[in-house]
């Protein structure tokens, strides 16, 4: 594990304000212009927030690649380590202990830590440590108790391979980063905002992480995808491995438990039953969604029992809840690490990467103390053996001098070097002189070779680890996952949503007016002509008859244009509806007939269906819904020197085009009205 790079002491800054104004300026003085940008204090103010800004990134609000810790995290870790004698602890004591290394104060180690112990990966708790379902506080630290989890001694701690630096005020050694054997920061997630840099990695799940770890030593594909503790449905097919862009998507999961009552029993990530339920009433307050009844039967899983009145649909309802409340979330997540004292942004699956090949490094390490600790082992316990069986010891018992004493015991051993591996130095000597007499004469020449073969069999077994250092990885992560894994199964479950859009949802709540003189619409008019219920996401699509029309969100009241002959909801890409237009170019112009559909418009915008002519004029205007359309008869004025003076015109014969064309020429002569066939009703002249 590579050190932290330490920290270099900063220059004590001073300025002196009280220069004589009236000295001569100096060549190198600052001009008039360039004042401010030389001011001391304007150099002081810039280096202060470029200090400030790396020490929120690098101290506070970023984990470590190393470990997957921030710092206030590791230093209760490292406190947790240093009272750990297997009994709880007082929270208030971690919480003053933490103190001596980190200099936040109280509370924020305290939160810190609880949201740790929520967790349940790290800290054993005892007491009261709130509810991340409902999202209820911990008790006071006075009340609550922990220690360090069992996972948490097993990969969190080995002061062997750990590299110390001196906490903030020099009293006490601190871990620049502990050497974490699991991909902590993957399992944890870590969410925290710096100076001008965020940070969002989500938690994924332990026995997944293990696997793709042990998937990447193998050299085999594998893929990660978060896994939340309240469960849930997430949609994690623009996940982007986690980097900035990517996004998630988090639904409830319902129960149907009869026609008229449905229950949440898993809630997304990030959200608690209490905000949920205000979401809800949110939602049914603005008539988004009808519900008769809320409960929240929540304790140690999420239970959220929905009433819905009289002739509601179950199905209807769960999908209305999934687009106008919280019951689907977004997650936007943010991969970013402190590596080498600088913050990187990095997929998952290269935090993975580097993870392992860090516990690999680590487990080598480890291998190696622990083969060097062995051959000395190896190397004393020959050495003491040959030292007795061989009586060496009595050569001193005429030495006046320590010096003769180490000599003579060198010249004692010299004829059995040869059965040792390494060089007998004057520290090995001396600690043969420290074996008691007692030892001496109760020495079992047996059960000292036994001890040795031991170590010899412990020597094979590590240097052989070390030769098949990735098997070895692959066997602690296994072990890792045989001990640790069991109760830690997937709780989200992965699938594709199918998009839900709120105007097929949402619920006609509202009713829609027109004035069609002052060419107004709306839900306040209820003075004026009813249209019919509508939603409040829905568009409405005026025609005028002028030949013009615009589409506008439903409103309490909004202008459409003067002589509305029709209006109706409108909905984006509706190709069914086909639009019959007969219209007169200008004041005096020919008329035109049109059929045309109108499938994508600006909302707000005025769009001609004429040729745009000043005074132009719908004669006859016909929504078909079915898309049918039907003949009409055309009736010119008495006046005109036409033959016939009313004729048939089958507008099925006219072909479906858009919107934007000007349609086939009708008839030159003035048109005194027109009706469709088969119609009693008058249209629009």
């Amino acid at each position: 594990m590579s050190p932290r790079k330490t920290k270099k002491k900063k220059e004590q800054k001073t300025f002196d304000f009280s220069a004589d104004e009236s000295a001569e300026p100096s060549a190198d003085a600052p001009t008039e212009e360039g004042r401010n940008d030389r001011a001391p204090l304007a150099q002081a103010y810039e280096n202060w927030f470029l200090d400030y800004a790396s020490y929120v990134i690098l101290d506070r609000a970023v984990p470590a690649l190393d470990d997957g810790l921030k710092p206030v995290q590791r230093r209760i870790m490292h406190a947790l380590k240093e009272l750990d004698d297997g009994r709880y602890n007082k929270v208030a004591n971690v919480v003053g202990h933490s103190m001596r290394y980190h200099p936040h104060g109280d509370s924020s180690i305290y939160s810190a830590m609880v949201g740790m112990g929520q967790r349940n990966l790290l800290i054993d708790t005892q007491g009261n440590w709130g509810n991340t379902l409902t999202g209820d506080g911990a008790a006071a630290a006075r009340y609550i108790e922990a220690r360090l989890s069992p996972f948490a001694r097993e990969v969190v701690f080995n002061p062997k391979t750990t590299v110390w630096q001196s906490s903030y005020d020099g009293r006490n050694k601190e871990p620049v980063n502990l050497p974490v054997k699991f991909p902590l920061l993957l399992a944890e997630g870590c969410e925290g905002i710096a100076v001008g840099l965020a940070c969002k990695i989500l938690p994924h799940n332990f026995i997944e992480i293990l696997e793709a770890s042990i998937a990447y030593l193998r050299k085999e594909e594998f893929e990660l995808y978060p896994d939340f503790s309240t469960g849930g449905i997430a949609d994690v097919s623009n996940y982007n491995d986690g980097l900035r862009g990517g996004k998630v998507l988090v639904r409830a999961v319902f129960d149907i438990r009869s026609k008229y009552q449905i229950a949440i029993t898993e809630i997304p990530y990030g959200v608690t039953t209490s905000s949920l339920i205000d979401s809800i009433l949110s939602a049914n307050s603005k008539g988004k969604v009808k519900i008769k009844k809320i409960e929240d039967n929540t304790s140690e899983n999420a239970e959220i029992v929905i009433t819905l009145p009289t002739g509601a649909d179950a199905k209807a309802t769960i999908d209305a809840l999934y687009v106008f409340s919280d019951c689907q979330v977004s997650i936007s997540p943010n991969a970013c690490a402190i590596e080498n004292d600088q913050p990187i942004f990095i997929g998952v699956s290269e935090v993975l990467r580097r993870s392992t090949d860090g516990i690999k490094a680590l487990l080598k390490q480890e291998l190696q103390i622990k083969l060097g600790e062995l051959e000395e082992k190896w190397h004393f316990d020959s050495l003491e053996r040959i030292f007795i069986e061989e009586r060496i010891y009595r050569r001193i018992e005429e030495c006046e001098t320590w010096e003769s004493v180490i000599e003579e015991i060198h010249l004692g051993l010299d004829p059995f070097k040869d059965r040792l591996k390494r060089e007998v130095t004057d520290d090995d000597v001396a600690r043969l002189t420290e074996i008691r007499i007692k030892r001496i004469s109760k020495y079992n020449s047996f059960k000292a070779n036994e001890v040795i073969k031991a170590t010899e069999k412990e020597l094979r077994a590590t240097r052989k680890s070390l030769r098949k250092l990735t098997e070895y990885t692959i066997d602690y992560l296994q072990s890792l996952i045989d001990t640790f894994g069991p109760g830690r199964e997937r709780k989200t479950r992965l699938d594709n949503f199918v998009a839900i859009k709120a105007t097929e949802v949402a619920l006609p709540t509202e009713k829609l007016y027109v004035n069609r003189e002052d060419g107004f619409i709306g839900t306040s008019l209820k003075k004026d002509e009813l249209v019919g219920e509508c939603t409040q996401l829905d568009d409405i699509i005026c025609f005028c008859g002028d030949g013009t029309f615009r589409v506008s969100r439903v409103a309490d009241k909004v202008y459409m244009g003067q002589d509305i002959l029709h209006v109706a909801v409108w909905k984006k890409g509706d190709e069914e509806t086909i639009y019959d237009l007969v219209y007169r170019d200008g004041p005096r112009g020919d008329s035109y007939v049109k059929r045309f559909i109108v499938n994508g418009v600006t909302r707000d915008k005025v769009y001609d269906l004429t040729k745009g002519n000043k005074g132009s004029k719908a004669h006859y205007f016909r929504a078909n819904p079915d898309g049918s359309t039907r003949p009409i008869i055309v009736r010119l004025t008495p006046t005109c020197k036409a033959r016939t003076k009313e004729f048939e015109y089958d507008l099925g014969e006219l072909a479906v085009k858009g919107r934007g064309s000007n349609g086939n020429r009708i008839t030159k002569y003035a048109i005194k009205s027109i009706r469709a066939l088969f119609d009693t009703e008058m249209k629009r002249r």
